[in-house]
């Protein structure tokens, strides 16, 4: 992917602080034109440079308030199966590829315990699966956030 000139930097600063601020009010805020904010958006939509919305909904609002890691272990062989069967339980959020002594890292939401324990036997159940490592997550101490890094390679341009 080309690196993004401080003209974009500073578009994405002010949609991560705002991003509901429509194209004119960014073109005002950063001294654009309208049309040069439009055709940055374009460009930076084409990088695929913006994850889906679906990334800002929080699970608890639909009734998913436990949320746990879980390593899984498996057979090398049938990883790429096995992603396709892991996709297809909802409650897994994301799953990474991974070095090291697990195989997969996944991050899964659920109602309770024990329906943290139906999923981890899903999980379990997929064939290629050797065994799971759970854990819960007690509470987000830095949420995602992009800004930080913005802020960077802002200050390394000037």
């Amino acid at each position: 992917m080309q690196a993004l000139d401080g003209t974009d930097t500073r578009l994405l600063s002010a949609l991560a602080r705002d991003p509901r601020r429509t194209v004119v009010a960014l073109a005002q805020k950063l001294g654009l034109s309208r049309n040069t904010v439009q055709a940055r958006m374009a460009q930076l939509e084409k990088k695929h440079v913006f994850l889906s919305f679906e990334r800002r909904i929080n699970p608890v609002s639909l009734g998913y308030p436990l949320m746990a890691f879980i390593s899984v272990h498996v057979q090398q062989q049938k990883l790429k199966q096995l992603a396709v069967d892991l996709a297809a339980i909802p409650e897994i959020l994301e799953g990474h590829g991974l070095t090291g002594s697990a195989d997969l890292f996944l991050r899964v939401v659920a109602v309770d315990a024990e329906d943290l324990f139906r999923i981890n036997g899903k999980i379990l159940s997929c064939e290629g699966v050797d065994r799971t490592d759970t854990a819960l997550a007690m509470g987000e101490l830095i949420p995602f956030r992009i800004q930080p890094l913005l802020e960077r390679d802002s200050a390394e341009s000037t």
